[in-house]
């Protein structure tokens, strides 16, 4: 009895070495977009206050545009391009930024995209330490190993994504599962497929679901692996080790840019769209007497500003380049056929059916995100909205620790999503403006700013104590 008190048994301290192996790993690892998980969070990390240009940098380098996040795996940062008219994935080393390996696959076609701020390449690839996954809509599925030797790849039809704003969703590893949410103008759907071979494994038809360009997540939800997508106002759950559906939570965001995320027991998922009971459509009488230029009753995208036209690109529903009375009764009732509301809400764990009313723990509708998902962080969720809006919640109970805070110098869009680490929340502006804010407390207080005088529209990662930011041309590597 003395002997054991003193020496751990041999299982138990095989499982001590094991758990402080897992634990290692874990906070040397960035595996997909937003993190473990999507979670946005490197609970061991301890990165620098001040970043930017000349201060802290341990290397940058040149890397061509995306808007694609990087993820790490040990030494490795994976990313994705689109250059030379290739789909390439790029393999960089965290000790200097150097490039390994670059490896390309040149579509048939071309996917329609959002030309200032979208690319073919939007998409962040994902790793399990073996495997380098990247999805391309305009190819499909391929995937590598860590040195670059691709193992398979899986083509997928070109991808004709709702309001022809390009690709936004990314892929993810669950296990030996890679999971990828294909919302799509026309043939949508959840499809599972194993991580060692590209077989299927399942595929979901989701043929009401148009308008998502976010990421599954992972939820383990009362013992039962769930993947759960928002898309069309509607959140629902599916079953991981079959597709099938199991829940659906109702009248969420219309169109979709954000990805639902998993703390402290609950499910969270908020966003904002402007096709929403809030933010109506203009009446066909007000919108052809703004740009029906020639007096034909018929509104054509040589007609329309050059400023609003990769907007009233992804309203075109038949994608015919014109808009008709006709046209534009159709959207109208399709609009109000599906309530839509812009909130953050979170999802109570054990639900099976339609548990609108039975299982949303709590709702919050003011200042909410467009892009960047907001984020849970030590009992708090934070969210940004353009022009430069925070607030924080109270995770249990959705009543705001602060709200609508405006941040200093910082009046810009906003598509990077949040990260924390060490006391910190991350927050990239496409202006380039990049905000360090110290979490908690009754106010956003602002510890850090700096402009890099490039845009940011990639969200940061977080490995270690060194905090990685892509903007448009370099990414960048900060660490004390």
């Amino acid at each position: 009895m003395i002997w054991r008190m003193v020496y751990p048994c041999p299982s138990l301290l095989r499982l001590v070495v094991c758990l402080a192996a897992v634990r290692a790993v874990a906070a040397e690892n960035w595996p997909q977009f937003r993190g473990a998980n999507a979670s946005g969070v490197a609970a061991d990390a301890h990165p620098p206050v001040k970043i930017g240009p000349g201060e802290n940098v341990r290397w940058s380098v040149e890397v061509p545009w995306s808007p694609s996040s990087p993820c790490i795996w040990g030494e490795r940062i994976f990313l994705t391009t689109f250059t030379a008219g290739q789909l390439e994935t790029r393999c960089h080393s965290r000790a200097d930024g150097k490039l390994l390996w670059a490896r390309g696959i040149k579509p048939e076609g071309v996917e329609d995209f959002h030309r200032s701020d979208g690319s073919p390449a939007a998409s962040t690839p994902a790793t399990d330490g073996r495997h380098v996954v990247s999805y391309f809509g305009s190819f499909g599925v391929v995937c590598y190993d860590v040195e670059g030797k691709e193992l398979w790849r899986v083509p997928l039809p070109l991808a004709l994504s709702a309001g022809q704003y390009g690709t936004g969703t990314s892929p993810i590893i669950v296990g030996e599962t890679v999971v990828l949410c294909r919302d799509l103008y026309r043939f949508s759907s959840l499809l599972a497929l194993d991580v060692r071979t590209g077989k299927k494994i399942w595929e979901t038809p989701r043929p009401e679901a148009s308008g998502s360009f976010g990421t599954p997540v992972h939820w383990k939800n009362h013992g039962v692996d769930e993947i759960v997508i928002a898309a069309n106002s509607r959140l629902k759950g599916f079953d991981f080790k079959t597709g099938k559906e199991r829940w659906v939570v109702d009248n969420v965001t219309g169109y979709v840019c954000t990805t639902a995320f998993v703390a402290d027991g609950l499910l969270f998922f908020g966003g904002f769209s402007n096709d929403t009971a809030e933010d109506p459509l203009p009446t066909w009488a007000a919108f052809y007497k703004k740009y029906d230029k020639n007096g034909d009753g018929v509104v054509t995208f040589d007609e329309i500003a050059e400023d609003d036209i990769d907007y009233w690109r992804g309203v075109d529903a038949n994608r015919d380049g014109k808009f008709s009375k006709e046209d534009w009764d159709l959207m109208d009732a399709e609009a109000k056929a599906v309530r839509s509301e812009n909130v953050m809400l979170a999802v109570k764990p054990g639900g099976t059916g339609n548990i609108t009313e039975t299982h949303v723990a709590w709702r919050y509708r003011k200042a909410l995100p467009y892009v960047p998902t907001p984020i849970y962080y030590e009992g708090r969720i934070y969210f940004v909205r353009d022009g430069g809006i925070i607030s924080s919640l109270n995770a249990k109970t959705g009543e705001p620790h602060y709200a609508q805070e405006r941040l200093p110098n910082a009046p810009s869009s906003y598509y990077a999503s949040p990260v924390a680490a060490d006391g910190k929340i991350y927050v990239g502006s496409v202006a380039g403006k990049l905000t360090v804010v110290k979490a908690g407390g009754d106010k956003a207080e602002v510890l850090h700013q700096v402009d890099f005088g490039e845009r940011i529209l990639a969200s940061p990662a977080i490995v270690g104590d060194v905090i990685y930011v892509r903007t448009d041309k370099r990414l960048w590597a900060f660490g004390k």
